[in-house]
């Protein structure tokens, strides 16, 4: 598997995440970034080490040099990004919350089926190890049989300006609760006969802490929740009929552990060496690309579709507006 030269458009903390662990994962990756101020991109082309830096994002797609592009905007841009890239041939490695609702990220995977080029989003607990470990642990019985699913994930950002600008795509939603609907999806499924929901929505009509309950076809439940309006210990559980698994950080698992009755018996911790969780993302976006796939085996277009989607039903339940709806 060949390490490709990677483009980043974007300069904010999350390209600087994705920055530290290209260097981990080899130096040579970190090909290019562009920011909307040549400046801005120089600046972080030199704090990392990357060779080229361009003061418009046209130019670093158009840069023949660049294997893959990872999108590090936010949401609302997220479309636009992408399109450009997918115009220039360039396979794309998309931030989450895919793009700002379900029409967009259709027009998106269209476009990029049409050109016949490879994107995917970067929800990065699809792609970790430690997330398929979770689920063969659920399945292989020794929680018995699996009823029950709790995720919450919850930061302090009520005055967040992302998180308050509709135009930014604001609230809790697509920010946060996209962890809880991707954990609850991957170990329970999509077979949902029934939902419930809650919201609290902030001065600029953002959604700023949200409640989802969804009951199975099989009699399972999930309920998850997602706040922009303080701490919580961001934790995931599976409750089965005769255990429990405890997984200690929805967003970034770091372990996780498993009780029968109420006794801890096994605890698995990430893969020694992980660099920062992003790896597996990059890792299987390249190794996609070589074998000529349109998508990632770890999140499927039809399942990104799906989650944004849901995502604008629910915003359509609580009557959270962005200008792109």
């Amino acid at each position: 598997m060949h390490n490709g030269k990677v483009g980043i458009i974007g300069t904010g903390w999350i390209a600087d995440m994705m920055a530290r662990t290209l260097t981990g994962i080899d130096p040579k990756m970190k090909y290019a970034v562009a920011s909307r101020t040549l400046e801005k991109a120089q600046q972080f082309a030199a704090q990392w080490g990357f060779e080229k830096a361009y003061g418009s994002y046209r130019e670093l797609v158009e840069d023949p040099e660049v294997e893959l592009v990872y999108v590090a905007t936010p949401h609302s841009h997220h479309y636009d990004n992408s399109v450009m890239a997918i115009e220039a041939g360039k396979p794309v490695l998309c931030e989450k919350a895919f793009t700002a609702n379900a029409r967009q990220a259709d027009a998106l995977l269209n476009l990029a089926h049409k050109k016949g080029v490879f994107i995917t989003e970067a929800i990065w607990t699809r792609y970790m190890p430690l997330s398929a470990q979770i689920r063969q642990v659920m399945e292989s019985g020794i929680i018995g049989q699996p009823r029950l699913l709790n995720a919450s994930l919850c930061y302090m950002m009520e005055f967040k300006e992302r998180i308050l600008r509709p135009d930014l795509c604001g609230g809790a939603l697509l920010d946060l609760g996209v962890y809880s609907i991707n954990f609850a999806r991957m170990y329970f499924g999509k077979d949902v006969v029934a939902r419930s929901t809650s919201c609290v929505k902030g001065t600029t009509g953002m959604d700023m802490y949200n409640a989802i309950s969804w009951t199975y076809r099989d009699g399972r439940v999930a309920n998850i929740q997602s706040s922009t309006m303080g701490l919580c210990g961001r934790i995931g559980q599976i409750c089965g009929t005769e255990g429990y698994i405890i997984v200690d950080n929805i967003n970034c698992p770091q372990k996780f552990t498993v009780f029968k009755d109420y006794e801890s018996i096994a605890v698995y911790d990430k893969p020694a060496g992980q660099i920062t969780g992003y790896e597996y993302q990059v890792l299987a976006s390249f190794d996609a690309i070589d074998r000529g796939l349109m998508e990632s085996p770890y999140m499927p277009h039809q399942e990104t579709l799906d989650i944004m989607k849901l995502m604008d039903s629910l915003r359509k339940e609580w009557g959270v507006v962005y200008p792109m709806d």
